[in-house]
């Protein structure tokens, strides 16, 4: 009689403790909203009536999470072996512009599920800048992607990828699936519809398998195979769940069904229990079509008010077909007016030819920006303001000021950029600076700008010139790293391609010799420029400064005489006080001397340049001799500057006599000081 009590107990505690590892194990939800869900939210993700989960909306820089409560034991806590596991999810992304998406969702393992510290936009709310990398950071994520991040070594702006521990992914691959006859099909993340996605792990062949479909059944092929071993990447016990985030651009992100398992696979999805998109429905086709085409004629007339109203109005905003098609967020005047308290003169941060900057704080998310009003008069007019829109909207880089949106009401033209609380690099170099910058922040400063111009050169999409690299357009933020800002000349065209003749536009001191010749703009007009910028943070002064004396007025001139005479440590701006790396200090010289030579073909590359900056590489003994060089104005035996080296100063064919933020626009070449006044930023 014991012996069989004590069967039943230990047959009673076995079917206890495989009952628990069961409901430990698994789950499968086709509705969110039930009672005791067991899924915990943070951000912006919430559960709909529906009872789908929508991670964020149409809001820029948002992140949202959805994590399952309890986490799972996903190691073996004998061996330290990961266990299998297999995943099954249906999600959308809905865009807020058609084409345009608002960076992706991540389908994520991690040993926690508080993600306060993460940050949206390219890093989909699941690390931040600095423990990007990290091995203790211990996620394991399979990323749906809508954007192309250069940063990690996106492959596309639609993709699927397997990510441990950072952003750029292991493997990825432009998302699609293999149909019946196992012929892969294309799949648009973006395209606003419901896609399944298959996420499983063998332990026993270390192998990832990722698969996606339109419909419920699961191909027979996976979209790629990827071989590791989670064990090292894993702990005993591990959350499971979903991570999405926007950037300047937004779109929704949603999660109808999931089902997940362990040591097992996971149970099927049906679709026609799954919630439907948020305003569709599954019957009453024929109530849809009725109300579509009531909607249409509604807008209709609705677009035709708006015009009526647009031309009635003097004041109002007018959108005009260009406005559509450019990416970062447009904001109303009003929103502007009042982050700029009307545009306060005590908010006011710098002015020049192009207009005034004000400092404004968003009163929809209490972030600072800097708002960049282009006056009537300015030089760049409409098609400079679309430029700048089109090209920084798009570029993203740790070392470019990133464009946030803008706003256009008629003659009014605004721009709005991450505010940089350290203003602009010449602040730090000329006159009386704000503060000393060590050699230490220097060196970092020109490695930045560098960095953002090699990006623009040869990692974008398309070959972007900046055409006016200065110290006034190099911005620094709370840590005193160099951004490259001010795209508003900036011309881009395909990699391979020859630039079209333009008219040449630059900053006296900084114009490559050629452009009046050629009146075309290339990377190596910017290395030009860039040469011209590492004098002057070396040397503490103008390219071009018409207070010292005649032989001492072109900075690239006086550093090779001094290069000549064995004295190219006297050219070291003196208020460093010899606190320096002279190594280092005299490599920046000799790269400056050789990105200013006349010769466009003798000029390095930034990719060279960086190579240089990083020690990957020696940069020669002795550099080459500059040339003939004559300030950056582009010709030689120029009037002006022969007025200005004899008068000291006393320059009566530049306008206001303003030498050191002199801006110059040539239609042809030679001409004589067709000079316009740009003020210092």
């Amino acid at each position: 009689m014991v012996n069989s009590c004590l069967v039943l107990l230990c047959s009673f505690i076995s079917f206890s403790i495989l009952a628990s590892s069961q409901q430990l194990d698994g789950f499968i939800y086709t509705r969110f909203n039930e009672p005791n869900n067991n899924i915990t939210l943070s951000g912006s993700a919430e559960i709909s009536q529906n009872g789908f989960i929508q991670l964020t909306n149409e809001t820029s820089r948002l992140m949202g999470h959805a994590f399952y409560s309890s986490p799972f034991q996903f190691k073996n806590s004998t061996n330290g072996t990961a266990f299998s596991f297999s995943t099954s999810f249906a999600l959308a992304i809905v865009p807020e512009y058609p084409k345009l998406g608002g960076h992706g969702l991540a389908f994520t393992i991690s040993q926690s599920n508080d993600f306060s510290t993460a940050l949206p936009s390219q890093y989909l709310g699941l690390l931040n800048a600095t423990d990007v990398g990290n091995f203790s950071n211990y996620i394991f994520a399979v990323e749906f992607d809508t954007v192309q991040d250069f940063e990690f070594g996106d492959i596309n702006d639609n993709h699927v990828g397997i990510n441990i521990n950072s952003l750029r992914s292991n493997m990825s691959a432009k998302a699609s699936y293999f149909d019946d006859d196992l012929v892969k099909q294309d799949l648009n993340l973006k395209c606003g519809k419901v896609i399944l996605a298959w996420v499983d792990y063998d332990s026993v062949t270390n192998l990832v398998n990722v698969t996606l479909s339109r419909f419920a059944t699961k191909p027979k092929l996976p979209l790629f195979s990827y071989h590791i071993d989670l064990s090292p990447f894993f702990k005993e016990n591990m959350y499971v769940g979903f991570s999405a985030s926007t950037g300047l651009l937004a779109s929704s992100h949603y999660v109808f069904g999931w089902s997940f398992k362990l040591n097992g696979e996971a149970k099927f999805l049906d679709l026609d229990l799954l919630p439907s998109l948020p305003g569709l429905k599954k019957k009453h086709t024929g109530v849809i079509v009725a109300i579509s085409v009531i909607v249409v004629v509604l807008v209709l007339i609705g677009i035709l008010v708006a015009i009526y109203l647009v031309r009635r109005f003097k004041n109002a905003d007018v959108i005009e077909s260009w406005e559509l098609e450019v990416g970062p967020h447009r904001y109303s005047y009003e929103e502007l007016k009042q982050a700029t308290r009307s545009f306060k003169d005590s908010e006011l941060l710098g002015f020049g030819g192009f207009g005034k900057v004000y400092k404004g704080v968003l009163q929809s998310s209490n972030m600072e920006i800097a708002v960049k009003r282009i006056s009537h008069e300015s030089k760049q007019g409409l098609r400079e303001f679309v430029s700048e829109i089109s090209s920084i909207g798009r570029l993203r880089h740790r070392n470019l000021v990133q464009l946030v949106g803008w706003c256009r009401r008629r003659g009014d033209l605004l721009l709005v950029y991450d505010f940089m609380p350290n203003g602009s690099l010449d602040n730090f170099l000329f006159e009386k600076p704000r503060m000393l910058l060590t050699w230490e922040q220097r060196f970092k400063i020109i490695k930045g700008v560098a960095s953002g111009l090699l990006y623009l050169h040869e990692g974008y999409e398309q070959v972007v010139v900046h055409r006016d690299v200065k110290a006034s357009n190099v911005l620094l933020d709370g840590e005193l790293n160099g951004r490259l800002g001010d795209f508003g000349l900036a011309r881009l065209y395909e990699h391979g391609s020859n630039p079209g003749t333009t008219r040449v536009v630059g900053t006296l001191g900084y114009l490559a010799p050629e452009l009046p010749r050629t009146g075309r703009a290339t990377e190596k007009s910017d290395v030009f420029a860039f040469g011209a910028l590492l004098l002057e943070v070396v040397c503490g002064r103008r390219p071009i400064d018409s207070k010292v004396r005649p032989e001492e007025l072109v900075l690239v001139d006086m550093v090779w005489n001094k290069w000549r005479e064995g004295k190219i440590l006297d050219v070291i701006d003196k208020r460093l006080k010899g606190e320096f790396n002279e190594s280092e200090v005299v490599m920046v010289l000799k790269l400056g001397l050789m990105c200013s030579n006349n010769e466009a073909s003798s000029r390095p590359s930034m990719r060279q340049v960086m190579s240089y900056l990083e020690g990957e590489a020696d940069i020669p003994d002795a550099p080459m001799a500059p040339g003939d060089y004559n300030g950056g104005f582009g010709f030689e035996e120029n009037e002006c500057m022969h007025s200005l080296a004899s008068s000291r100063g006393h320059t009566s064919c530049l306008a206001n006599g303003n030498v050191d933020g002199t801006f110059v626009s040539v239609s042809t070449a030679p001409l004589s000081c067709l000079f316009t006044d740009e003020l210092p930023r």
